[in-house]
């Protein structure tokens, strides 16, 4: 199991531009928690430091970015960012097919992108990732007034299956969360990293493991039972290795 990396760090780079300097900071400190191999620049604020967006600010950040990585995947904030983004792109004819621009939202955009960058995601991945996070809230705030709705069908109809014996290759087995906190951002992070790393695709109640966000709309709490299974040439291996992950907590039980 290896993470392709390029030296010491992912092979993507995440550029995130705010309006507000603490605002870019901010996301990105959240980001390198789920992601601590990532490469993230916060490009907030402008040159004398107040609220707006800056065309040198980003485009540091973006030169910045392409150091020592095959890419960058950018994030903005209000739309005012992104014609800033867009400028810098489009003025500089070496940023071609090695810099884009994610319409995605900007805080659960920049972790999905960073987790997937972090598991030796291609450029075309992150920012796969970064697009998808905003389909994944808009669903689980499908329920009466807008709240959050934890999913549910699939994975009551899998828990139902997992005691059945099955020796197939990554088969479902049940697992308690141990840690009371549940299945928040720092587990699902460990999870997603995790399973990345091997040649299996791998769902958690029926959903993809390799989600940070698909995995947190679950709303696992403490002492719900998981459902984990797995299917590829390395599904046992990714299986046992998220079972065991769950089994000891996260260093949290």
């Amino acid at each position: 199991m290896t993470t392709p990396q390029v030296g010491d760090r992912a092979r993507i780079a995440l550029v995130l531009v705010s309006h507000s300097a603490r605002l870019a900071q901010g996301a990105a400190e959240l980001a390198a928690q789920m992601a601590p191999g990532v490469l993230l620049l916060p490009a907030g604020g402008t040159d004398d430091g107040s609220l707006g967006t800056s065309y040198d600010v980003v485009s540091t950040a973006v030169d910045g970015g392409l150091v020592g990585t095959e890419g960058v995947v950018v994030l903005a904030d209000l739309g005012s960012a992104v014609m800033t983004i867009e400028s810098v792109i489009e003025l500089d004819d070496s940023l071609e097919g090695r810099v884009v621009l994610a319409d995605a939202p900007f805080v659960e955009g920049a972790v999905a992108a960073a987790v997937t960058a972090h598991g030796g995601g291609s450029l075309a991945e992150v920012l796969a990732s970064a697009e998808a996070a905003g389909s994944t809230f808009a669903q689980s705030a499908a329920g009466a007034g807008g709240g959050f709705v934890p999913a549910a069908g699939p994975a009551d109809q899998l828990a139902g299956a997992a005691g059945i014996e099955d020796d197939s290759p990554g088969a479902p087995r049940a697992v308690t969360l141990r840690n009371p906190l549940g299945l928040h951002a720092r587990p699902a992070a460990i999870l997603a990293r995790l399973v990345a790393g091997y040649d299996a695709k791998v769902t958690i109640n029926g959903v993809n493991a390799a989600s940070v966000l698909e995995m947190m709309k679950l709303g696992a709490t403490g002492g719900r039972e998981l459902v984990i299974a797995a299917e590829g040439p390395q599904a046992n291996e990714a299986r046992d290795a998220a079972l065991a992950a769950v089994e000891g907590g996260f260093g949290e039980a």
